[in-house]
């Protein structure tokens, strides 16, 4: 009789614990908070990572040239490859090419050494975008740049701006009040200006609702006060 207790209390103890055990994986499958949208680093991979969405729990899949590190929303969550640090973590990275996009995802030069433009890659389809006015784009930090910081690899930045600075600003002039760095007008554009650095133009915009002050070379908003150098 007590071997019959003793063998009965067994079975019941192991079917608690495996109750148990199911019951601790169901509860660690399951997301933080139930409403809502959160994501979640993969521990392992580089190029996945957890979705919770109204609380269901899915595991997601970066983009080709796209990894995840909870920060960038390049696509779907994810970043681009060549701004996030993985430390540890694996990641696939073996490029899907199309014409135009090495990844399917990325940016990208559009294949000149002084280019006022670049190419965005989405799912293998490249879209042409433009620079702000005066800046060249830079392959080596995936963004658009100083055309002086391009010196190196062909750029001209008095191409790019459509003005060259000159060797030496006259002293009695507003322009060499801003020595080191002397300020001149831009001909027929009252919005912009130049910046002289180390000899080489920079533009610089004062905004949709400023205009360049001719007497100051200061950008200034628009009113009475207003002064155009004749």
């Amino acid at each position: 009789m007590n071997v019959f207790w003793t063998f009965s209390a067994v079975l019941l103890l192991k079917a608690t614990v495996i109750q148990c055990q199911e019951y601790s994986a169901e509860r660690s499958s399951q997301c933080p908070e139930q409403y809502g949208e959160q994501t979640y680093v993969h521990p392992d991979y580089c190029d996945q990572f957890y979705l919770c969405t109204n609380g269901t729990l899915t595991l997601e899949q970066c983009g080709n040239g796209l990894l995840y590190d909870g920060k960038g929303a390049a696509y779907h969550h994810c970043n681009y490859h060549w701004a996030v640090d993985c430390g540890n973590r694996k990641a696939e990275l073996a490029p899907i090419s199309s014409p135009g996009c090495e990844y399917q995802f990325g940016l990208f030069s559009d294949g000149s050494a002084c280019s006022t433009n670049y190419v965005k890659c989405e799912h293998g389809t490249p879209y042409a975008l433009p620079c702000e006015p005066g800046l060249a784009y830079d392959d080596r930090i995936k963004k658009c740049n100083w055309p002086d910081e391009l010196i190196d690899v062909g750029c001209n930045p008095a191409d790019i701006i459509g003005f060259s600075c000159p060797e030496k600003a006259d002293p009695h002039s507003v322009s060499a009040k801003f020595e080191p760095y002397p300020r001149y007008a831009l001909p027929g554009d009252s919005h912009r200006l130049i910046t002289c650095v180390h000899g080489h133009p920079r533009l610089i915009s004062c905004g949709e609702d400023s205009v360049v002050d001719e007497s100051s070379l200061t950008c200034v908003e628009k009113g009475p006060h207003y002064r155009k150098r004749k």
